[in-house]
């Protein structure tokens, strides 16, 4: 009786980084066979691992992605700023957090006049006010209301005019407002991220006005409307900041903020915060001279 065929013994495959090893899996990328230890799981299939490294993103192509996916990146940094600097002021010099520096009392005692906005001290040469007292904050109410003004009106402007134009129009808005604080109210002692957030405001109320919009069918002009009622019925408030950041933010944000159709020079809406800020400073030398 003739024998019949048998079967071709079947070859057993062995990891190609692990010759001792069977290899139960092939790479689904490369083909080559891999113990368990040497695949790693993929969206399909599985990777070697070296598959798996060539497949994984650049540092700087994750960097990309990253930074694409922070739509209000400044506006969370502005506010860590702020919330920062409010935290070591209260802390102070003692190491610990302490009531008078979350209240805002004895501001003497804990630096915030070393950056707060007094025409004094504009005489003096101290021009960097102009911008530190914008980051200066007189209590926790103070600070939560301006953080949360700021947080509200990031989310809308900045992912619409983008990262820097975003960041040029702050800077407008505040310096416009430490001008109006030396212009209306020299001696007083100005602080806080008001006239920035007015500034900011200002700006998004002209924006969309440009846009055929009536801002007091949506909530900035309502907003804006019962914080000027504020500004002039509380006592010690910069009637100025608030009124030059509104002023500074609407000049700059005429531009900023124009649609597509009103055919502006993209480098015009860089300028024009830019120019605001140098009108800024001339009012400011003005009002102290």
């Amino acid at each position: 009786m003739a024998a019949l065929p048998q079967p071709p013994i079947p070859q057993t495959t062995t990891c190609f980084r692990h010759p001792g090893r069977e290899a139960g899996r092939r790479c689904t990328r490369c083909g080559r066979p891999a113990c368990s230890e040497c695949l790693v799981q993929a969206q399909v299939g599985s990777h070697c691992v070296e598959c798996a490294k060539a497949a994984k993103p650049t540092v700087a192509t994750r960097a990309r992605f990253w930074n694409a996916r922070q739509p209000t990146l400044v506006t969370f940094a502005l506010m860590a700023i702020n919330i920062g600097v409010f935290l070591l002021l209260a802390i102070g010099d003692t190491g610990s957090v302490s009531g008078s520096g979350i209240t805002g009392q004895s501001p003497d005692e804990f630096g915030q006049y070393d950056l707060g906005l007094r025409s004094f001290e504009i005489n003096a040469g101290e021009w960097y006010r102009l911008v530190t007292s914008g980051f200066l904050h007189f209590g926790i109410i103070h600070l939560a209301f301006n953080m949360l003004l700021l947080f509200q009106l990031g989310q809308m402007l900045e992912p619409v005019i983008g990262r820097v134009r975003f960041a040029l129009l702050y800077f407008a808005a505040l310096v416009g407002g430490s001008a109006g604080a030396l212009l209306l109210q020299p001696e007083a002692f100005h602080g806080g991220a008001s006239g920035a957030v007015f500034g900011l405001m200002g700006a998004a109320f002209i924006g969309l006005r440009q846009r055929g919009i009536n801002p007091f069918s949506t909530g900035i002009g309502t907003t804006l409307l019962l914080n000027l009622l504020i500004t002039f019925t509380i006592p010690n408030i910069s009637i100025g900041g608030h009124l030059g950041g509104i002023v500074a933010g609407g000049l700059a944000g005429w531009l900023v903020l124009a649609p597509n159709w009103k055919g502006v020079p993209r480098w015009a809406s860089y300028a024009a915060p830019v120019a605001v800020m140098v009108v800024a400073v001339a009012v400011s030398w003005y009002a102290v001279a």
